[in-house]
């Protein structure tokens, strides 16, 4: 008994990390998080010695701001001008990427009103002259609706945009038809659609595919003085990326559930607090190894410099720690 509990002791020695320090993640509760819901979930991280505590945010914005902060450790959230602003000062530092958009799969969404359906607003180039809710502007919901404009022929400066903070405030509103349209993360989207409270307009992953939508992020004294913790972290999100790359994504990179999607999707459910049902609509892409659209990232700093939402210089080449970003090949 004595050399068989000496035996196990030793084993857990050998196998255990070299060291336990507890992170922070700040996201969005939505499905968007697939993959760190996978990690956490299977023990990815506890494994890797950075036992995980997931920080859950009402929108992107504010999660840039807790990294900068110190309240999160890491952030797996949207893009936003925040985060341009913030990076672009060396503030923060972008060490991965996460959701992408892409044909098949759903993460961000237009949503019309009832009231506004009625009223004749049917479709993308009716949108002109309507009221569209988001959370703020500046984010990757404020973006999308650019590139639909771009898409149908018009000007989104001639929608009025309504700030609301969060996706629940967004979601009440267009509920109640206090506003006509809206860009939603799929999960809160859904909600609506599925109850009949809100028409569902497209998908951004049809109106813009590849945008990427998501990242990972870091304060700058994290990525230049905790390597070893980044690099356990990214260890073990790569990991969830990749099962849940796998669960749903066919060796075409179309939509195909695996054998792992119906448990996958129990996750999804779980930490989103969804139906089955409701989620398995809500699968957004995720790339197996985390990579990076860097092209399109310069694209979409391009495209809020010249709205007026940064100021001062935001270099993307500085904003990217290639220490830890691998980049996808850039599209011809």
């Amino acid at each position: 008994m004595r050399r068989r509990l000496a035996a196990a002791l030793l084993t857990f020695l050998l196998w255990a990390p070299a060291h336990a320090e507890t992170i922070k993640i700040g996201l969005v509760k939505s499905a968007a998080g697939g993959a760190v819901y996978v990690a956490q979930e299977k023990g990815f991280f506890a494994a890797a010695g950075v036992p995980a505590e997931l920080i859950f945010f009402d929108s992107a914005q504010p999660v840039a701001v807790a990294a900068v902060s110190g309240d999160i450790d890491f952030g797996v959230t949207g893009i936003t001008a925040a985060f341009f602003s913030l990076a672009g000062q060396g503030a923060l530092k972008l060490i991965s990427g996460a959701n992408q958009e892409m044909p098949g799969f759903q993460y961000l969404g237009y949503v019309i009103s009832n009231q506004a359906y009625a009223a004749g607003l049917k479709d993308f180039p009716d949108l002109p002259g309507h009221s569209f809710g988001m959370t703020q502007a500046g984010t990757a919901l404020y973006y999308s609706l650019a590139r639909a404009g771009d898409q149908y022929g018009f000007d989104f400066k001639t929608l009025r945009t309504v700030p609301l903070q969060s996706n629940s405030n967004v979601s009440s509103a267009l509920a109640g038809g206090q506003i006509d349209a809206a860009v939603l993360p799929v999960t809160p989207l859904m909600k609506l659609v599925l109850r009949k409270e809100a028409r569902l307009l497209g998908w951004v992953s049809d109106v813009a595919p590849g945008m990427q939508a998501n990242v990972v992020f870091t304060a700058r004294k994290i990525a230049d003085e905790r390597r070893d913790t980044v690099e356990r972290f990214l260890a073990a999100y790569k990991k969830g990326t990749k099962d849940f790359h796998d669960a749903f994504t066919g060796p075409d990179g179309k939509r195909h559930d695996g054998a792992a999607a119906d448990k996958t999707l129990a996750i999804l459910a779980k930490y989103t607090g969804q139906s089955l049902q409701d989620v398995k609509l809500a699968v957004p892409y995720v790339d197996a190894e985390a990579r990076l659209d860097g092209a399109d990232l310069l694209r979409q700093i391009a495209w809020y410099k010249n709205q007026n939402l940064l100021k001062g210089e935001v270099d993307g080449d500085k904003i990217i720690d290639r220490r830890y970003v691998v980049e996808l090949p850039e599209r011809p």
